[in-house]
This record gives C-alpha cells, sequence and structure tokens, in this order.
C-alpha cells in the first residue's frame, strides 16, 4: 500500500541542507550539471535512459527528477507516460517551464511533489523506475531502496545514475583535485550558491561510496535482480539497473 507524503512531514538535517543548497539554482540546473561534469552529465542520463529502455503504453516514475531532464528524456525516447517526482519545489517549477516549452510532451509528463522514503503511489503501480543522485541526500538507503522497488511491477527495470569515485589512483587523485578545487572554482564562474554546491560535491560523494561500498548488494536486499554496474567516465559517473524481483525475492 502506498504512504502517504505530506508537505509538513519532518525533514531530517540531511534533506534540509539539500533542498537549501540547490533552491535557488534551477534555471542553471541542467547547463551547470554539464559544466562540472565537463560535459559528461548529460551522457550519463542517456545512459540511464537506454539502460531502462521505455517503451510506448508504459508508465515509468523518475524519482529525484529535479529540473526534468531524464522525464523528458524517457518520454521522448520511449513514447511512454512519465511522472516526474521531486521534494524541491523550486525544482519543480524549473521542470514544468521546461515542459511548457515542449509542447511534443503535453500530456506524457507530469510533475509532482513527493518524498522518496514515502512515494504516494500504491504496490507495482509503475513499469520501471528512475533517479538520479538521489542515495547521498537520504538518511537510510537501504529503506529508500526497499520504497523505490515497492512500486515497481514485478520484472520491471529500475535504474540510477550517480557520481562515482575512480578506482584507479592516479585518476582518484585528479578526481580529487577537480572536485576539491576545479569545482567551486567552475562555480565561481555562476554565482555564490554554485560555489557552495561545488564546495560540498566532492566531499559528499566519497562520504557516500565510504558509507555504502557495496551499492549491488543494497540493490539485491530491496529486491532488485539482474543488478548491473556501468561506470563511466573513468569511474567518475555510475549507472546501475536492476529488475523488480516477484514477492519475497532478495
Amino acid at each position: 500500500m502506498p504512504v502517504a507524503a505530506s508537505a509538513d512531514s519532518p525533514t531530517s538535517p540531511r534533506k534540509r541542507h539539500a533542498l537549501d543548497l540547490f533552491s535557488g539554482l534551477p534555471d542553471q540546473y541542467g547547463r551547470m550539471g554539464a559544466v562540472l561534469s565537463f560535459g559528461q552529465d548529460p551522457r550519463w542520463r542517456r545512459a540511464l535512459v537506454a539502460a531502462i529502455d521505455p517503451r510506448p503504453g508504459q508508465r515509468v516514475l523518475d524519482v529525484a527528477s529535479g529540473t526534468g531532464l531524464v522525464a523528458f528524456e524517457l518520454a521522448r525516447r520511449g513514447g511512454c507516460e512519465v511522472i516526474g517526482l521531486d521534494q524541491s519545489e523550486e525544482m519543480l517549477a524549473g521542470a514544468r517551464t521546461r515542459l511548457a516549452e515542449l509542447p511534443a510532451l503535453a500530456g506524457r509528463v507530469t510533475f509532482v511533489r513527493g518524498e522518496a522514503e514515502r512515494l504516494p503511489y500504491a504496490d507495482g503501480e509503475f513499469d520501471a523506475l528512475t533517479f538520479t543522485y538521489l542515495l547521498r541526500y537520504v538518511d537510510d538507503p537501504s529503506l529508500t531502496m526497499r520504497e523505490l522497488a515497492r512500486v515497481v511491477k514485478p520484472g520491471g527495470r529500475i535504474g540510477m545514475v550517480e557520481f562515482g569515485v575512480p578506482s584507479e589512483p592516479a585518476l582518484r587523485s585528479l578526481w580529487r583535485v577537480h572536485t576539491r578545487v576545479g569545482l567551486p572554482l567552475l562555480g565561481r564562474i555562476v554565482s555564490p550558491a554554485w560555489v557552495e554546491v561545488g564546495r560540498f560535491l566532492g566531499p559528499n560523494i566519497e562520504d557516500f561510496h565510504a558509507r555504502e561500498p557495496d551499492l549491488p548488494a543494497l540493490w539485491r536486499a530491496a529486491g532488485i535482480g539482474e543488478v548491473r554496474e556501468r561506470p563511466l567516465s573513468f569511474g567518475a559517473g555510475l549507472v546501475m539497473s536492476g529488475v523488480r524481483g516477484g514477492d519475497g525475492a532478495e
């Protein structure tokens, strides 16, 4: 059964920080995401959509949709119905503004406010589900993964895109220079708000992977099978996908 999301539900310090950090950024979000990743973020999002392989007639939930970049790509590529869900009203406003400029997608993409940990949908309501840069911002990744899997039909595909940390030592050293020095400098070009995002991302990404060193096990514990990891851009990006198992799947 669905767990109703409430606009008045308590927000943890971790989630409040994420909301505050990105609240003023929707206008430049897509462009700056590409700049900060040296043009790789759009490629990672396309790889996520390809891993899901959406089809006409399907209903897909895009969680942590932000300004709708993945939601729009799902609808364009697959001809499916997409619901984009995000906890930030500012991001959703940016997504709706962009949708108004895309008449070909009218009626196939909608945006709603909600939380990944408390999705306002019934069990097995969607044919597939995507999420983007989400697990770093939730208090309980295991609980969140179970909730995401809950609303997908058995046999439906689930996919995510996330920042990674290169495993090769020399590349990891370069990655740290970029994330600790390069990102704040690139952010400075745009606004003080993006400077803060640049300072935040590197340590946050590395801390997340230290806390969750075995993401495939996390997915399998949520009842998702056939889990695949696809490192991109020398490990700086990560696309994962899997298939929702039946009732009682491990």
